[in-house]
């Protein structure tokens, strides 16, 4: 009943809309109702409880496990079982001083990607879910409008005597969905906060690196100036790009698994300007992009 009680708290605290933590809760309950899979469960838990490095492609194959025995949705229950985990991820964050807010922010991705895909694949819960361990793992944090993480460099970069080897370690950029603007004002506070939070581990040098079809070098010729995803752009020197020839990313865009540009939804300006640029027979990538602050 512990657990129980967390989530409905966790729903309200994080503004669920009622129905998806219906669903959710639901879902719970047929888990934990059979002895079977409510074993699964626990074990899927408890090796998180051990230690937060984990072995996390055990923790979801438990959970795609009882989601088969019972008939439930996999998208579902893999959402449901990061969720649950957060019970401890709360308190790992206290232990260790981590301000709440963080927490939340991070927490808040869950949601971004239950969203995502309800208008992706019209089930509630996540189709990306091995991209929420790095939050809980703590290797990655939002911060703001913006998510963190420290990485390797990877490349030979120099600019304006600032020197980037393949062993420097720089402040890896996630852009989350969150249905608020990309806006400069959210973006400048959230490299500032990125960049005192990690300052002991990245060195004299605080360099941010992303890469993401934001960063499609293309984009520029795609969409008008004042955009904040141009606007986005400018921030970073673009210095690797590819083509996603089975344009594997439209659905970031569009909200949809549809490819044939004459089915994506037009309903704003970006959309517009991407379809008309995918009608020219344009291509669409994504771009690799540094830059020191």
């Amino acid at each position: 009943m512990l657990l129980k009680s967390y989530l409905e708290d966790f729903f309200n605290r994080f503004d669920y809309c009622r129905e998806d933590a219906i669903v959710l809760l639901s879902t719970y309950d047929k888990i934990v109702e059979n002895h079977e899979t409510d074993a699964m469960w626990k074990e899927a838990i408890n090796l998180y409880n051990e230690s937060i490095n984990c072995d996390y492609e055990k923790i979801l194959e438990l959970a795609d496990e009882a989601a088969k025995c019972l008939y439930l949705q996999e998208y579902t229950v893999e959402l449901l079982i990061f969720i649950c985990l957060s019970y401890r991820t709360e308190k790992i964050y206290e232990l260790q001083g981590i301000d709440k807010q963080i927490f939340y922010d991070s927490m808040l991705d869950l949601k971004y990607k239950l969203e995502e895909c309800k208008l992706v694949k019209g089930i509630v819960g996540s189709f990306v879910a091995k991209w929420f361990v790095g939050f809980f793992d703590l290797s990655r944090f939002a911060l703001g409008r913006l998510q963190f993480e420290i990485i390797k460099f990877g490349e030979h970069y120099e600019h304006n005597g600032k020197i980037l080897t393949p062993e420097s370690k720089v402040i890896n950029v996630h852009i989350p969905r969150t249905l608020t603007p990309l806006d400069e004002k959210s973006c400048d506070v959230a490299f500032e906060k990125a960049k005192a939070y990690f300052e002991g581990e990245i060195g004299d040098v605080c360099a941010f690196v992303c890469h993401s079809w934001l960063l499609y070098p293309e984009n520029k010729n795609i969409l008008p100036q004042h955009s904040n995803i141009y606007r986005f752009m400018l921030r970073f020197d673009v210095i690797k790009s590819e083509v996603d020839k089975e344009r594997n990313d439209l659905w970031r865009l569009f909200d949809t698994d549809e490819k044939n540009f004459n089915k994506l939804p037009a309903d704003t300006s970006v959309r517009r300007a991407y379809i008309e640029h995918l009608k020219k027979g344009g291509k669409t990538g994504s771009g690799f992009g540094v830059f020191f602050l």
